[in-house]
């Protein structure tokens, strides 16, 4: 997707010709035009800086740049030492945020591409993905590069990394509610904290469009409460890094070591509230087309339905909450359930019968996803579990809620899990290492909810004291 860009300027002008070898040399194709040859191209300058006459006036994308210098037009256009980068993504989505703070850090100049604003972008970004919807997709030097993580990112541009040999008081690993409260608490202890998270700070509340059971407010956006526990931590003190992955921890000696993809950090105490993730049906089309029309985010990826025909599979909170956030801008909205009666809050049922556009199959379990001769998904095919006969449904795009698995994967062997993954504690969140806390939906009888996971952080956090003032 080429840019749009168009130089107003003269022979004669110093900066004119400065602004041209700058796009030149940088292989970037412009229309230039000539005020002292083209008719009206004076006047159309003025009208852009509202009265006068500033040249080289540089129109990108209709956004207008009076004069601007090298560094500027770098930082517009993406223009580094290793090339160009840009950016498609939309500012709801999480990972989108997360490339973009990590380009923002390492001081990486990169051109953002809104996929929702931005005409053809979002065909483009599923030309470049072959079919699928997948945002941020970054372009260096022109190669797509589908949802990179930092650490791709880092050898992409040739980012030297520095190793960070401090030893923290507690190292968080995971950004959600439960983490940034404990270093909320922790920095107020004067006890120097540092988060770490896979992708974007906020969780799964930060994906929520939503929230109105968060005392204090009658309503409030996941991003905006997740924006605001961010600043206060970071204000506090503590040093907050994304797009990190643990691969493992060990103890060594008095302090922990955690070893990332591509770092080390060392700790005296941690606290894990990596959360959890949606959960899968496991039915056959499931796996080839996440992405390609089968989706677990409305927040995330609504916007690419909007004026089309969804199916939101679920009966819970969740697929409630979304199937109605959906329904605000989708053309139609069908509910699959498969049970007879849904497992929601009266509130959400309630509000339900308030849509038109919703429709509702309850006792249908999902059988197969289905995909359309381009292998995008096109029907789902359920049974009528009284009936046991098979039905179909056809839509643009599934979204499926059906509950929440514990992140906690990477910590099988290390930790004491429950059955079903969870991370064990006792005593002020204290897990079955001494040390190591857990907070959040990923330790065992945690509530998943944003209130009850400030709680959790605040429990851990008094454990991390209890332990480090030993």
């Amino acid at each position: 997707m080429s840019q749009k860009i168009k130089m107003y300027g003269a022979e004669w002008c110093p900066d004119c010709r400065r602004t041209k070898s700058f796009f030149t040399q940088n292989n970037i194709e412009f229309e230039y035009i000539n005020l002292d040859i083209t008719p009206d191209a004076s006047k159309l300058v003025e009208e852009y800086n509202k009265g006068k006459r500033i040249i080289p006036t540089v129109v990108i994308n209709e956004a207008v740049h009076s004069n601007p210098q090298n560094h500027e037009l770098a930082a517009i256009l993406g223009i580094n030492k290793q090339g160009t980068v840009k950016l498609y993504g939309a500012d709801w989505c999480p990972d989108c945020r997360r490339a973009k703070r990590f380009l923002q850090d390492n001081q990486i100049n990169f051109e953002f591409i809104d996929v929702e604003n931005t005409e053809g972008a979002s065909d483009y970004v599923m030309e470049v993905n072959k079919g699928k919807r997948i945002i941020p997709t970054i372009l260096v030097n022109g190669t797509p590069y589908s949802n990179p993580d930092n650490t791709k990112l880092t050898e992409l541009l040739e980012i030297d990394k520095v190793t960070d040999t401090r030893i923290y008081d507690v190292l968080i690993v995971g950004g959600g509610a439960s983490g940034l409260t404990t270093a909320i608490y922790a920095q107020r202890d004067r006890f120097d904290s540092i988060i770490l998270e896979k992708k974007n700070i906020g969780g799964n509340a930060f994906i929520t469009k939503k929230i109105e059971n968060y005392p204090g407010f009658k309503v409030v956006s996941g991003p905006d409460l997740m924006d605001r526990m961010e600043e206060q931590a970071s204000t506090l003190g503590a040093k907050i890094e994304t797009g990190v992955e643990i691969v493992s921890i060990e103890r060594s000696g008095t302090f922990f070591k955690v070893h990332t993809k591509s770092d080390e950090y060392r700790a005296k105490s941690i606290v894990i509230s990596t959360g959890s993730t949606y959960r899968t049906l496991g039915i056959p089309g499931e796996a080839e087309l996440i992405g390609s029309g089968i989706h677990y985010c409305a927040t995330c990826d609504g916007a690419f339905y909007r004026d089309k025909e969804v199916i939101v599979i679920g009966g819970g909170n969740s697929a409630l909450e979304e199937g109605m956030f959906l329904a605000g801008f989708c053309k139609k909205v069908t509910i699959i359930h498969r049970s007879e009666k849904f497992s929601a809050d009266e509130i959400y049922t309630e509000k339900l019968d308030t849509f038109k556009n919703i429709e509702v199959h309850l006792n249908k379990k999902p059988k197969e996803f289905i995909a359309d001769s381009e292998g995008n998904f096109d029907k789902l095919i359920y049974t009528d579990n009284e009936t046991n006969e098979d039905g179909e449904v056809k839509a643009d795009g599934v979204f499926t809620f059906i509950g929440l698995l514990p992140n906690t994967k990477v910590f099988e062997g290390f930790l004491n899990l429950s059955n079903s993954g969870h991370i064990l504690t006792k005593n002020l969140n204290q897990t079955s290492v001494e040390g190591i806390f857990a907070a959040g939906d990923c330790r065992f009888g945690a509530i998943a909810q944003v209130a009850a996971a400030t709680g959790e952080g605040v429990v851990a956090s008094y454990g991390i004291k209890e332990y480090l003032k030993k």
